[in-house]
């Protein structure tokens, strides 16, 4: 074959090369190619970037705090009270079967076969096992759980005015001035709305509200607006402070301070940086949750101030200043709230703490409490913590303790109990649900394979009589009788015996 037919690129000649003899190089492929692009044919006009908001995605690190999470901790035997309550004030005459009331097993939260009459006794302060007939078992609320419960809606009836307000705050804050009456319903509890509020606040007030149907369901329209209910609270406790201060510095004309210094909670650990983002996040200019939002910007630190100061106010409307964050996130849409919600409060904790304890975390509004306990408490705390307290009243109460009915009134009005139970720790064991956990503390720890539950939810024995006697069976001990030494039992000195009759030294 010819040679130059084996060479990829045409040889050049002799006189190119730089040593006879070697080998000839190929060509450069990128010869040809400018080193430098040509200029293009119109100047490029490149927008200046703006820096990022680094208030508003700034990462503030977690911290649990016990007083917070104690008030989860406390309330768990209360939540599941609550729960066989309401399912027992919705049947005629307040009173049901115990039979029945396997049929709400998981609305209770239970996926275990339980022995419902085992848990009803557990709550002597609430719950009273009657006996109907031949082996039929109801169960009614004692006297004192029904005065409050009766109390209760009495309450919310009185102050359907203030419900009214809620409501109305409520909507004014949304972009459009309307919301689903399923999401309203997440909160008619922290709101301490009436149970029944579509059939009688929505439709007692036209002037204020209107029924409108959507896509989705109906909704609660806002058909009036009202300026001066579009006052936050945080801008009235600045306006209190600020007269306080003015008070207390007894100045004539009230000047700003030289140095504007931050306040940030007792106990409240943070780094310099966490401080530092903190303290620039507050001197942001207010922006109100009832003012025109559509315009900001989605993920800027604006956007976040206004969503803060909606959180802000929504949970300052709620009995307790506190709720669960996924009430919060049925609200996405009409607050335009982020989808990390939960990160968003965690990166405030001046403001907010959230709180992992229990099925679903939990959101406080920080300055609303001291330690664990409200700082203003109205009637409906007033009346649950009396709840609670008929629900920590011992099945055996010890001696000299305070019976069912045996009430006293503390500092703040609430039912005292001389045998009532104190926080309990905190809880790291955070593998079972909050009712299984629960169920298994009365139960004295044991588990399932400690009792005989049966086959059936109820088990064999459910439509028997309870037996009210302790269940745990002590052991039986050797008893000495007391007997003359005649063998007669009557007598001035007895002699001690062994059962088998031999006679016992003194």
């Amino acid at each position: 074959m010819d040679a130059k037919l084996l060479l990829p690129f045409p040889s050049l000649p002799a006189a190119l090369h730089p040593a006879a003899g070697r080998a000839p190089k190929s060509l450069f492929l990128g010869a040809s190619l400018p080193l430098h692009p040509p200029p293009p044919p119109f100047p490029l006009r490149l927008r200046p970037r703006r820096a990022a908001a680094v208030v508003a995605q700034a990462a503030v690190k977690r911290r649990k705090e016990l007083p917070f999470d104690n008030v989860i901790q406390r309330d768990k035997k209360l939540k599941l009270v609550l729960k066989l309550r309401n399912i027992l004030v919705a049947q005629p005459d307040r009173v049901m079967s115990l039979r029945d009331l396997g049929r709400f097993r998981r609305d209770l939260g239970l996926t275990r076969k339980r022995r419902l009459i085992a848990l009803l006794k557990r709550f002597p302060g609430v719950f009273e096992i009657v006996e109907e007939g031949v082996y039929s078992l109801r169960f009614r609320l004692t006297p004192p759980a029904e005065r409050l419960y009766l109390d209760e809606l009495r309450l919310k009836n009185e102050s359907e005015g203030l419900a009214v307000t809620k409501l109305r705050k409520l909507l004014m804050m949304s972009q459009e001035r309307r919301i689903l009456i399923e999401k309203i319903a997440h909160l008619k509890h922290d709101l301490g709305l009436p149970p029944e509020f579509r059939d009688t606040i929505c439709l007692r007030y036209p002037q204020y509200f209107r029924i409108v149907r959507m896509d989705r369901g109906p909704a609660l329209e806002l058909t009036h607006w009202d300026p001066e209910l579009a006052v936050s609270a945080a801008e009235l406790a600045e306006e209190e402070n600020r007269a306080r201060e003015a008070e207390e510095r007894n100045l004539i004309i009230d000047r700003p301070l030289k140095f504007n210094r931050v306040r940030l909670p007792k106990g409240l650990k943070l780094t310099r940086g966490e401080a530092r983002r903190i303290a620039q996040f507050k001197e942001m200019p207010y922006i109100s949750p009832y003012a025109d939002f559509s315009h900001l910007r989605s993920g800027s630190a604006e956007k976040e101030k206004h969503a803060c100061g909606v959180v802000h106010e929504i949970l300052s409307l709620t009995v307790e200043k506190r709720t669960l964050v996924d009430h919060l996130t049925h609200f996405r849409e009409e607050f335009r709230f982020s989808q990390s919600l939960r990160g968003m409060i965690i990166r405030h904790p001046d403001m907010f703490y959230v709180s992992f304890k229990g099925d679903r975390d939990s959101v406080f509004l920080r300055e609303a409490y001291k330690d664990s306990q409200l700082v203003e408490k109205n009637q409906l705390v007033l009346l649950k913590e009396k709840m609670r307290a008929l629900v920590a009243v011992p099945r055996f109460p010890r001696r000299g303790a305070a019976r069912i009915g045996e009430e006293g009134e503390g500092v703040n009005g609430s039912l005292q109990l001389s045998d009532e139970e104190s926080d309990e720790e905190y809880d790291e064991d955070e593998g079972l649900s909050d009712m299984e956990d629960l169920i298994s503390e009365l139960s004295g720890g044991k588990s399932d394979a400690d009792y005989q539950w049966g086959d059936g939810w109820f088990g064999e024995n459910d439509d028997a009589p309870p037996d009210f006697g302790d269940d745990d069976t002590s052991p039986q001990e050797v008893k000495v009788a007391l007997k003359n030494a005649d063998g007669s039992a009557n007598g001035v000195a007895p002699v001690p015996v062994f059962p088998d009759g031999r006679p016992r030294e003194r």
